[in-house]
């Protein structure tokens, strides 16, 4: 292109220096004009020989031209036909128009020209449909990256099975470390004589050792009771598919020996740096041990976790060091706060309640004022008793507030305390715990994924039965001067029966020492049982939920609500503990809809099904005993299919995602 432009320049020069040269000739003619013909004729010669050099340049440029367009139409055309791009055509009634040989052969087929995509790739078919720009799908087992252009409906089809692979054997061969603590193994090896204890030591780490071998696992023993494990990413998926069978294999080997040793394991992946790996390791080993011990727990990188195990009940604690540790800690955050602001979960049970009621006179045994953070529309039937006795109690009354007056009060040096639960999301309000700095975390469930992370203090005991059990240890270790009153040491009386079910359930020698306690300082046994009266009317209702039960797998019973009837959330956990007392029932679940368009389910079992990995599934928690959840959106009948297919991913191993 520069050339012709150039060419162009110096023959337009030459032009207009012959112009000049016939306008001099022509002036000179009238002198010589013998010389001015020579001119002429010189001139003319030069003026033919620069138009026939144009003409050529022109015939050049034109079979150029002719030739580049050619061969730039033949490279489409092979590229087209010949590369190894996939090109199709969909018409609107998703049939295939035109494809490139390459195409076809993907399809390993001659030609799918005129074949419906529902036919041929139904993959396909959702890109065009929600006009997805970009997607990864698979054909004849080979991976495609399809970049979809909507307005010619062209699909391009890209092979990226080797990329694919690669980032596979990538992500496989990443790095993941896991802390394996034996729970109890001080409390079972303290009063062992060394041959015993060298015994017990020898049989686990001779499992250990089988089971890291035959799994590819690299295992070294960094503490009597303490593990450190490196593998890859493909071996924990492995891992993952057996469901980690070690945790039965050291429960039930031990337990021949009776020695009920259990395994916690804590599992660090999705990082490239070693320490923050042991960093996640160690959090996910904190939450399978939050949680009762006897799992797995594996942190994954979008902040979710799966749990595997969990079978067995929290091992009760031998020693009440850890409850006067927190006593006299919780004792110096109070000294070291204005006021004390007590909050439970929503729908606050006696449980809810009466250990607020505990926090509260521990912080009054301190001379801090406290509140109780309470929504007096939210209250069971059992609840609004006590709150009725309470009237009569004015400065006890006066204790509880709503959230919109806890505002009112709250200062820079307010302290906090949530009791029953450790989820920000089942708080009575939320913004409440991102209002105050100084937080305490009371509670006697299994810890989930979901956690008040900031806290100063926590004090989580899944081997207690209740968190009023909880709470009551804590009073015992305040002034010694200071007494509760009767009603209050009622209020956590009721919370511990109520979450024992009369001392039925997840019942420790710890319990009974806590309602001794709580008897010894004017509990009554006889309001405790007015306040948890029920009328005919809610007995009747719970019998109707009770009569749609049916059997679902082995001994696990599942009652449903009518879908148009509205049931409380405590007559729903009524009907599931009371089938749970039937002959032949090992686990219960009852669905039902509640007055907030929820759907509600209560599980129960005696020990045999963990009823918290279920509910887990469904984004609820609990206990392995005692577990609930609510779903929002979902019919009740949507629910129990929902119910079925987790019920069965945990008779497969108990994953949950």
């Amino acid at each position: 292109m520069s050339s012709n432009i150039q060419s162009k320049s110096i023959r337009y020069s030459l032009y207009g220096l012959i112009a000049i040269v016939s306008v001099l000739l022509i002036i000179l003619a009238y002198h010589q004009w013998v010389v001015a013909l020579v001119g002429i004729l010189i001139t003319f010669g030069l003026f033919y020989s620069i138009i026939k050099i144009e003409a050529n340049n022109r015939k050049e440029t034109e079979k150029y031209i002719s030739t580049l367009s050619y061969r730039l139409k033949k490279v489409g055309e092979e590229a087209l036909l010949e590369m190894p791009i996939g090109i199709m055509l969909v018409n609107e009634d998703f049939n295939i128009e035109w494809t490139n040989p390459f195409m076809s052969s993907c399809f390993q087929e001659e030609t799918i020209v005129g074949r419906s995509l529902f036919d041929v790739a139904d993959s396909l078919v959702p890109i065009i449909r929600h006009e997805i720009e970009m997607e990864t799908v698979t054909i004849h087992e080979r991976k495609f990256k399809v970049i979809h252009k909507r307005s010619e409906r062209l699909l391009y089809f890209f092979d990226v099975t080797e990329q694919v692979e690669m980032e596979k054997m990538y992500e496989d061969e990443r790095t993941v470390i896991s802390i394996i603590f034996l729970d109890n193994y001080d409390e079972l090896t303290q009063p062992m004589n060394d041959q015993k204890r060298s015994s017990l030591n020898s049989l686990v780490t001779s499992l250990l050792d089988e089971w890291a071998i035959d799994n590819g696992v690299f295992l070294k023993r960094t503490s009597s009771d303490r593990f450190i494990g490196v593998f890859n990413e493909s071996i924990l998926q492995n891992l993952e598919k057996t469901k980690f069978t070690i945790l039965d294999e050291i429960r039930e080997t031990t337990a021949k020996q009776h020695v009920p040793l259990t395994l916690s394991i804590g599992v660090g992946c999705g990082a490239s740096s070693l320490p923050e790996l042991g960093n996640i390791a160690q959090s996910s080993l904190d939450l399978a041990l939050g949680r009762g011990g006897d799992q797995v727990a594996i942190k994954l990188p979008n902040g979710k976790a799966k749990f595997f195990g969990g079978k067995t009940n929290p091992v009760e604690k031998r020693t009440r060091v850890r409850a006067r540790v927190i006593s006299h800690a919780l004792k110096d955050i109070i000294l070291d706060s204005d006021k004390v602001v007590i909050m439970g979960h929503k729908y606050p049970d006696m449980d809810a309640i009466g250990s607020a009621i505990g926090i509260s006179e521990v912080a009054e045994m301190n001379d801090r004022e406290s509140y109780i953070v309470v929504n007096f529309q939210e209250l069971d039937t059992g609840v609004k008793r006590l709150m009725k006795e309470i009237k009569n109690k004015p400065d006890l009354f006066a204790r509880f507030i709503t959230p919109e007056d806890a505002y009112e009060i709250i200062t820079d040096d307010t302290l906090l305390v949530i009791v029953d639960t450790h989820k920000p999301s089942m708080v009575i309000d939320e913004k409440l715990i991102r209002s105050i700095e100084k937080v305490v975390v009371i509670d006697h469930h299994r810890r989930g994924e979901e956690f008040i992370n900031r806290a100063l203090l926590v004090y989580m005991e899944p081997y207690a039965s209740s968190t009023a059990e909880l709470v009551t240890e804590l009073l015992e270790y305040q002034d010694k001067n200071s007494k509760i009153e009767m009603l209050e040491a009622t209020a956590l009386l009721a919370g511990i029966i109520v979450d024992t079910k009369s001392f039925t359930l997840r019942t420790g020698s710890r319990t009974f020492d806590a309602a001794s306690y709580l008897r010894s300082h004017g509990a009554n046994t006889v309001l405790v049982q007015e306040f948890l009266k029920e009328n005919l009317d809610v007995f009747i209702q719970r019998a109707k939920l009770i009569e749609s039960v049916k059997f679902y797998k082995k001994d696990i019973a599942i009652a449903k609500g009518d879908p148009d009837e509205v049931y409380e959330q405590i007559i729903i956990a009524q009907a599931a503990d009371t089938l749970l007392m039937m002959e032949g029932i090992g686990a219960s679940f009852v669905i039902s809809k509640r007055a907030d368009e929820k759907v509600a389910i209560s599980a129960r079992s005696l020990g045999e099904v963990n009823v918290q990995i279920i509910m887990e599934m469904l984004n609820g928690g609990g206990h392995l005993t005692n577990a609930a959840t609510q779903l929002d959106g979902i019919t009740v009948d949507e629910a129990v299919a929902k119910l079925q297919l987790a019920i069965d991913d945990y008779l497969e191993g108990g994953l949950k995602e």
